[in-house]
């Protein structure tokens, strides 16, 4: 009664009588099944949840009730009993058996039934079961095609790592027969694969019993010898029933184009970050040319149009080829040669480089003319032209090699074979061709490597136009630059001058350094050394404006602190002119530096003053070193403290320097350590001004900075007393006259005697007016050097004008012959008053 309740007619299992408690196959889960406790009489005791949601019955509606209405099947009582007692026994049983859903429906279960045990008393069986799964059973036929058609290469090999097994796929994928790999070792076979690495790799697996999953290599095989294969594998031990390691099985899928994807990808991304690290045109076009070599191809030619090699510039390109898309178009349908063609553009060799040392193959060097365009192409396809690919390059089978032999003979004797040709353009802008060549490399170039081609030559092509766009614009501003430094330095007797400038590097712009030697009146001679904020045209642009600037205020013969005073307004009224972001690629002017010198060789005093610069260095003539302590002063453009000026005294032969900050701060950044260093390279002997200051800036600097360097050297000299001549001049009329005899005498005894009578009339004018319109003392003072100098001073500080006198006017005419008389003359204010001087060439037969 009890069997037939809990399961009647169930058909068990194939070797269920046979199996035994605690065995893996009567072990179950009772907490995922269906399950229910059913008392011996038959009557439901339990009813799980699990039960619930399986058939459709609460636990109200089954519980106390018989089992029995619950099957859809026919009793089959025998059986049932012999179930029943197996459980009693104590031996589960399981089967297949019919059970009706509350909702009318059927559902095929795998019943489960534990041996019998007791609960309050009664006799109990714990009943569970699962809807049961269609099994599919796989056929020999079906499995034998599926391991022979997989597109995954398979093999068994036994622990020696000699093949027993393989399924075509892998035969497929090596090209080696199956009779000739099995019983062979894969080192014995296919060499070339990495076999003795994959070997170690297959003993690793066989002796720890761990599998190694998605191993990849690249190798050649004997069915694609051309070309590079990359290849995924996994290795997975053998085990027999006692869980010894039998053998290995081995899976391996071609993932050569996944692998070559990710290799154009990695190969793009590198471009990026190799390509364009200077602002250099040709140094851009070999960086590209040394990328691709040999990740990509084997030869590389970067042929440039002139224009964009051309160090020059626009202003150098040839008639009927610009640079622009639209002139180029033009060009290509208006210039044809008399066969009709259009002309071939002007393009020079600008970076190649091969996996053969000194690249052989090409037959135009670095810098050469060439004009060679893929066939059957022209001008137009520098313009708008897409890359071409010739997978296969034949020297018999083209046109466009008939007429260069040489060309043909390079791709037979090399075995060039295989090329894409890729127009660089950028901005609009066509800058020339890029050819990509494989010899060594068997493998023909493909459709899918035309894409990594055009980003390489892109890559390359917005830097080469901006190196272009740059070298223009640092060309520009070098030249102007140069033209608004002194080409001459004219310091007369009292100095010996030399000078260097060297500009920064091209990557950081030309900077605003500038210096300058501006003969004064009197002998004197002034010093000037000065560095603009900012690099590029604008600095130039500034720096050429203060240079104007300081030599207008020089000519005022106004005082160091004065002239910086003056300058300073300057610098601030060009800011304030300066719109904020006028969005014209130059900063606005924020300020500068200067030192302003004045020597004067006939006290051998020089007066300075300086604006946020460095001091001097001055190396007496002993020896020894010095940097004078002169006010710093506030940088030119802030307008907030006066300047102040110092006097030092430089002996016969003392040698003073004036440079810019980028001459002794270097790359350690060191201000104090780069004048150190100065000082100790100014001090070296036996060498001219002019080889010193080469050989100071070549040792202070030997590589590009960020910044100008300036360096300005004057080696000083005295203008002896048998140069000079001065007389104190009563403030009496009368002593006009004297004065006359006095400077008469003075030049016959300088053997000047042709300059007498000019300088009789200009002292006599000068004198008188300093006795009638000034007060004393009065000094009349003759220098000769390379000019004659006459100079009265006085303690007026009231300056003569020069005017046309009417003809009716008794005087005013004075001031105007002299002006007439002399080179040049002028007034410079003293602290006690005013000196009138005057300027006459010496004659030509003058000592």
């Amino acid at each position: 009664m009890v069997a037939r309740m809990a399961c009647p007619g169930p058909q068990p299992e194939p070797g269920a009588e046979s199996a035994r408690p605690g065995t893996s196959r009567y072990a179950y889960d009772t907490a995922s099944d269906a399950t229910a406790v059913v008392a011996g009489t038959g009557t439901v005791v339990g009813w799980t949840r699990s039960a619930q949601d399986l058939l459709g019955y609460r636990a109200a509606e089954v519980v106390g009730r018989s089992a029995g209405f619950l099957l859809d099947m026919p009793d089959d009582p025998v059986r049932v009993a012999g179930i029943a007692e197996r459980c009693r026994a104590g031996v589960g049983w399981r089967g297949v058996a019919d059970v009706r859903r509350r909702d009318g429906g059927r559902i095929e279960l795998d019943l489960r039934v534990s041996a019998s045990f007791h609960l309050d008393g009664r006799e109990c069986f714990l009943v569970s079961g699962r809807e049961r799964r269609p099994e599919r059973i796989v056929g020999q036929s079906v499995l034998d095609a599926f391991l022979a058609g997989s597109p995954i290469g398979m093999a068994v090999m036994d622990p020696d790592l000699h093949y027993v097994w393989m399924n075509d796929t892998l035969e497929r994928f090596s090209g080696v027969p199956r009779e000739h790999r099995v019983g062979r070792r894969l080192s014995e076979v296919l060499p070339g694969l990495e076999a003795e690495s994959i070997e170690t790799l297959m003993r690793g697996v066989l002796d720890t019993g761990v599998p190694v999953i998605d191993y990849e290599y690249l190798g050649w095989t004997w069915a694609d010898p051309h070309r590079e294969h990359a290849y995924s594998t996994s290795y997975l031990p053998l085990t027999d029933s006692d869980g010894q390691v039998t053998g290995l099985c081995y899976m391996v899928l071609d993932v050569t184009d996944r692998w070559n994807a990710q290799q154009r990808l990695a190969l793009v991304n590198d471009a990026s970050a190799s390509i364009g690290s200077t602002l250099d045109v040709l140094r851009t076009a070999q960086e590209l040319a040394d990328f691709a070599v040999p990740r990509f191809a084997d030869l590389v030619l970067v042929d440039l149009l002139e224009p964009v090699v051309s160090p020059d510039g626009p202003g150098t390109w040839p008639p009927g080829v610009g640079l622009s898309a639209p002139e180029l178009t033009r060009t290509a349908a208006t210039v044809a040669a008399p066969t009709g063609t259009a002309r071939q553009p002007r393009m020079r060799r600008a970076g190649m480089s091969s996996v053969r040392e000194g690249c052989p193959e090409a037959i135009s060097r670095i810098g050469d003319p060439v004009d060679f365009l893929p066939p059957p192409h022209d001008l137009r396809f520098l313009v708008d032209g897409e890359p071409v690919l010739i997978p296969v390059l034949d020297p018999d089978d083209h046109a466009w090699l008939a007429d260069q032999p040489a060309r043909a003979a390079s791709i037979r004797t090399h075995g060039l074979h295989s090329l894409i040709c890729v127009p660089m353009r950028a901005r609009d802008t066509v800058l020339g061709l890029t050819t990509f060549i494989r010899s060594t490399n068997p493998a023909p170039f493909e459709p899918d490597d035309v894409l990594p081609a055009r980003e390489m030559v892109a890559r390359a092509a917005v830097c080469v136009d901006n190196a272009r766009r740059y070298t223009q614009e640092h060309t520009s501003a070098l030249t102007l630059q140069r033209s608004l430094l002194p080409h001459t330095l004219p310091a007369g007797t009292a100095l010996d001058v030399a000078s260097s400038y060297l500009p920064a590097d091209a990557k950081d712009g030309v900077g605003g350094d500038w210096f300058d030697v501006i003969p004064l009146s009197g002998a004197r001679v002034a010093l000037v050394v000065g560095d603009v904020v900012g690099h590029g045209i604008g600095a130039a642009a500034t720096m050429g404006r203060l240079r104007t600037a300081v030599h207008t205020l020089a000519d005022m013969d106004l005082p160091p602190d004065e002239l910086l005073a003056h300058l300073d307004d300057l610098v601030l009224r060009l800011s304030d002119e300066e719109p904020e972001g006028d969005g014209r690629g130059g900063p606005p002017v924020l300020g500068a530096t200067c030192l302003y010198a004045v020597y004067d060789p006939v006290t051998q005093r020089c007066t300075m003053a300086r604006a946020g610069h460095p001091p001097p260095v001055v190396v007496a003539p002993d020896g020894r070193v010095s940097f004078p302590e002169l006010p710093a002063g506030p940088p030119l453009g802030l307008g907030t403290m006066p300047f102040e000026t110092a006097a030092v005294t430089l002996p016969e032969g003392s040698l003073i320097g004036l440079y810019t900050d980028g001459l002794i701060e270097g790359r350690d950044r060191d201000p104090e350590l780069g004048m150190s260093r100065l000082g100790g390279a100014l001090a070296q002997r036996g060498l001219s001004l002019d080889a010193l200051c080469a050989t100071v800036v070549e040792q202070l600097v030997p590589v590009p900075q960020p910044d100008d360097v300036a360096l300005l050297l004057a080696r000083t000299h005295e203008l002896s007393p048998d140069h000079v001549a001065s007389w104190e001049i009563p403030t009496d009329p009368a002593a006009v006259a004297g004065a006359r005899a006095e400077a008469a005498r003075q030049l016959s005894a300088w053997d000047l005697d042709e300059l007498a009578m000019t300088t009789e009339l200009i002292v006599s004018e000068l004198v008188t007016n300093a006795v009638r319109y000034a007060t004393g003392p009065i000094r009349l003072r003759l220098l000769r050097q390379s000019v004659l100098t006459c100079e009265v001073s006085d303690t007026s500080s009231t300056s003569p004008r020069l005017r046309h006198a009417r003809t009716t006017d008794e005087g005013g005419r004075g001031l105007f012959l002299v002006a007439q008389l002399t080179r040049r003359w002028g007034t410079r204010y003293t602290t006690d008053g005013k000196i009138i001087w005057t300027e006459q060439e010496l004659p030509a037969t003058s000592p």
